[in-house]
Formats: C-alpha cells, sequence, structure tokens
C-alpha cells in the first residue's frame, strides 16, 4: 500500500469505464450483420489495427483495408454506426470515479489505446470530459501500452510523484509496465472489487 497520500487517478476507458471500443466480439456481430468472412475480417484487422490506434491511420483508412477493400452494400457510415453503437458505460464506474474526484479533489487521467475517431466518439457521448482532466490516448500521442512512453507522457502532462497515483486497469500487464515508473496499479474485475481496494488506499 501507497504511504503517500493518492492526489492523481490514471483510469483505462475500454474495460473499466465503457465496454471495448472494437474488440473481438463487436467485430463478430459486425461479421454476422454485415453477412462479411469472419476469418478474412480478423486476418485484416490484426495486421492493420495497431496503425490504427497508433493514430497512424484514419477510421476511414483502416475500414478501407479491413471491409472496403471490395464493393458492399452498405455503405462506410453504416458501418462506422454500427462500430460505435456497440459502447456502453460500464455500471457505476464513471459515477465511482466522478465522486471520488470530488470528494478527495484528485486528478483523473485516461491513459488508454484506442483509435482518433471512435475515442473522440466516446469521449463525447458518455461525456468523459466531464470528470476526467487529460486524456493521453494512443491516436493522440502516437504510443500504445505496452510502450512504456505513453506513460512516461502521462507523467509528464500530470506533474505529480507516481507514487501519488493509482493506476486503475484491465489488463495485469499494463500495470506491470505502469509499476515500472513507481506507479500503483490496480486491477479491475468489477466494480465492488475495485471500489474494496479504493478504500483500502483511503478513498472511499
Amino acid at each position: 500500500m501507497q504511504t503517500q497520500k493518492t492526489t492523481t487517478l490514471f483510469t483505462d476507458i475500454g474495460g473499466v469505464l465503457l465496454t471495448n471500443g472494437w474488440d473481438h466480439n463487436s467485430r463478430q456481430k459486425a461479421a454476422v450483420h454485415f453477412n462479411l468472412d469472419q476469418e478474412e475480417m480478423a486476418s485484416r484487422h490484426h495486421l492493420t489495427f495497431d496503425t490504427y490506434e497508433s493514430g497512424k491511420l484514419s477510421l476511414d483508412e483502416y475500414l478501407n483495408r479491413t471491409v472496403f477493400y471490395m464493393p458492399r452494400n452498405f455503405t462506410k457510415k453504416d458501418f462506422q454506426d454500427f462500430m460505435f453503437a456497440q459502447s456502453k458505460a460500464l455500471p457505476g464506474m464513471i459515477e465511482l470515479i466522478t465522486e471520488l474526484k470530488l470528494k478527495y479533489k484528485l486528478k483523473v487521467a485516461v491513459v488508454s489505446n484506442e483509435g482518433r475517431e471512435l475515442n473522440t466518439y466516446r469521449i463525447a457521448q458518455f461525456e468523459l470530459g466531464k470528470f476526467v482532466d487529460f486524456f493521453i490516448s494512443s491516436s493522440f500521442v502516437h504510443f500504445r501500452k505496452p510502450d512504456i512512453d505513453i506513460f512516461k507522457i502521462a507523467l509528464d502532462v500530470a506533474q505529480v510523484n507516481p507514487t501519488e497515483i493509482l493506476y486503475i486497469e484491465d489488463r495485469p500487464m499494463f500495470i506491470s509496465v505502469a509499476e515500472e515508473l513507481g506507479i500503483t496499479g490496480i486491477h479491475h474485475e468489477n466494480l465492488e472489487k475495485t471500489k474494496l481496494i479504493l478504500a483500502g488506499y483511503g478513498l472511499k
């Protein structure tokens, strides 16, 4: 446990605040809905998605490579609308972070891997800017977790000692990388477990 007072929360978006933006399940649903070859779509996705999340491809270019490399009987807007509609808020997490921020006057930062258009949509749709002070998104800074540089950028922007930070993340490997910089990680599995862990650090 930290002995220094917590002043800052880092949090992921997908898997913590919201459902994942464009994961395997969402892509499977899209393949069924639009009658696409799932294997071909999965192969093309894996070859190009990291580049999209790193901010080096637009969503339009990503879709050209994964779906619209041949004529379709639906539009890019149809597909994009379906993509965006997969995002849902996870129960209680936005409310929890908002409450803790107000009660303890915390800085809150998002550190996430998301493509620009999807990230921008999710920030606006779920009003994340109301409680998040800054967004260190892979498509904005051109580094993706687990690259340690994304955490270094977050620290530079936050301007706090790493020992003052709690980082809520659903992927243990990313927590391990952040911990190399002295940041304390909380492995998020569900709302109740995370509330208990935060309470152990004095954030009740």
